[in-house]
């Protein structure tokens, strides 16, 4: 499957410009089921890296841009009388695809932000008290700005433990956005990228990646790091066991890019600024990844 990552790999490059390590791990939450939070400001390539990625898998893509009044039967669906037939229709929301952006997420209302809590989990929304399973692969991409917070919800800590990875697209650099502007007449727009693998191959995918071996060294190493955001004293809360999940799942994700069909602990190691701060609450205004840093220096590596 190694042509299936490459061909993925470079189409997605054809129009996000430098922003290699972000590719990377977006394609790691990808294979490993997971979902991605973009915490950045606007206008660098959030949105069109999303519809490249569902173009590319020959996906559906929707785009949610959450506001104050949007309400959850507008992402799950509702049911509508129809007078023709006699019956209530279920009409789909936007999670019934395969790449959801939910722009902007931290506008909503915690009422609306909970209506992605069992999608995101369970990949089925129940209306009605009916469960209908969402189309495989389901990913979502949620992008919030770190800048401005006037009008907005902060996520629960339920909500941020269901992203896998947090990250950030920065700014580029001075050759990245000169080279962007050159390429403007002449680059490809989203609307013009080919599919380059399909769905069944995505899936394949995210079948191959889970059976990556990760030792039962690596396995300690993941369950120290992660119970000793719990035990410090710098941490009011600390990291679930969802995200010791969710670290080893990327894990062997990153491996299997890496064309590995095992875990090192160098995987562990690069993933873990991007998948347990935003999951942690730290005391006195202590900085999330600066204590991360600091047990990746004093947690005994296998």
């Amino acid at each position: 499957m190694r042509d299936g990552i490459e061909r993925l790999t470079q189409n997605l490059g054809q129009v996000i410009v430098g922003k290699h390590d972000a590719i990377r791990l977006v394609m790691v939450a990808l294979l490993s089921g997971g979902h991605t939070l973009l915490e950045d400001v606007p206008g660098v390539g959030k949105t069109l890296l999303a519809k490249s990625l569902a173009r590319s898998i020959d996906g559906k893509f929707q785009r949610l841009q959450c506001t104050p009044d949007l309400m959850p039967t507008d992402i799950t669906g509702t049911n509508i009388w129809n007078p023709q037939t006699g019956q209530f229709e279920f009409m789909t929301g936007p999670t019934f695809t395969n790449v959801l952006l939910a722009d902007e997420i931290n506008r909503a209302t915690p009422r609306t932000q909970s209506a992605l809590l069992e999608v995101m989990e369970e990949h089925q929304v129940t209306v009605d008290g009916v469960s209908r399973q969402v189309p495989t692969p389901f990913f979502v991409i949620a992008t919030q700005n770190p800048i401005e917070y006037q009008g907005t919800f902060p996520l629960p800590e339920a909500q941020m433990d269901r992203f896998a990875l947090s990250l950030s697209l920065g700014y580029p650099t001075e050759q990245e956005e000169l080279q962007m502007l050159q390429r403007l007449h002449d680059q490809p727009q989203t609307n013009d990228i080919k599919p380059c693998i399909t769905l069944d191959e995505v899936r394949e995918l995210q079948r191959l990646s889970a059976q990556v071996k990760v030792e039962a060294s690596l396995q300690q190493y993941i369950v120290n790091l992660v119970r000793a955001t719990r035990e410090d004293e710098e941490v009011t809360l600390g990291i679930s066991p969802r995200g010791a999940v969710a670290l080893q799942r990327t894990t062997q994700a990153l491996a299997f890019l890496d064309g590995r069909d095992y875990a090192i602990p160098d995987d562990i190691k690069y993933l873990v600024p991007f998948v347990l701060p935003h999951r942690m609450i730290p005391a006195g205004g202590r900085r999330a990844k600066a204590i991360v840093d600091r047990l990746l220096n004093t947690v005994p590596i296998p």
